[in-house]
């Protein structure tokens, strides 16, 4: 039964992932049929977007993982596991509402704010993991690598961007 724990751990990440981007599909489109994406200015160093569904897989899935061992580590939820699973969690909702509030909303400046929480949060919980398994907080070190580009392309947006009205 362990091995459902860990497909669990791994699979809740990605699938609020999913529930996030999927409930954009339908709202990023303008009425030219050009995602808004598409239009807004971006500098040369932005990746392609076929890039961020395989990345975002993987990194969902080791930070599922790391959960999971210290979950395990921890004898499962108990006053040891509180604060980083608590910290996990807050992090992962972070990461799942940027999303709506990037893309949905338009919002490139309060998009970087959240981005900025996101990056705080995360943080803590590699730091929270580290003091239960250094391990565990390894596996987060790819997030905050992606985490700290993402961070950096999200502010370059808002600088190129910011004079208009409709993305701020």
């Amino acid at each position: 039964m362990p091995y459902l724990r860990v497909i669990g751990s791994i699979l809740l990440p990605n699938m609020g992932g999913w529930v996030s981007t999927i409930t954009m599909i339908g709202q990023v489109k303008r009425p030219d049929g050009k995602a808004w994406y598409q239009v807004i200015k971006k500098p040369t160093w932005t990746p392609p977007a076929w890039v961020f569904g395989p990345a975002w897989t993987v990194l969902y899935s080791t930070m599922g993982y790391a959960s999971y061992v210290i979950y395990k580590d921890c004898g499962g939820f108990t006053k040891k596991s509180m604060v980083p699973l608590a910290l996990y969690g807050g992090q992962l909702v972070l990461n799942w509402t940027w999303t709506p509030v990037f893309f949905g909303l338009h919002k490139i400046g309060l998009g970087l704010l959240h981005m900025a929480a996101l990056d705080v949060s995360v943080v803590a919980c590699a730091a929270s993991f580290y003091q239960i398994n250094p391990r565990a907080s390894l596996l987060m070190v790819p997030y905050m690598a992606w985490l700290s580009f993402a961070t950096c392309l999200n502010y370059s947006l808002w600088k190129l961007n910011r004079d208009d009205e409709k993305v701020n």
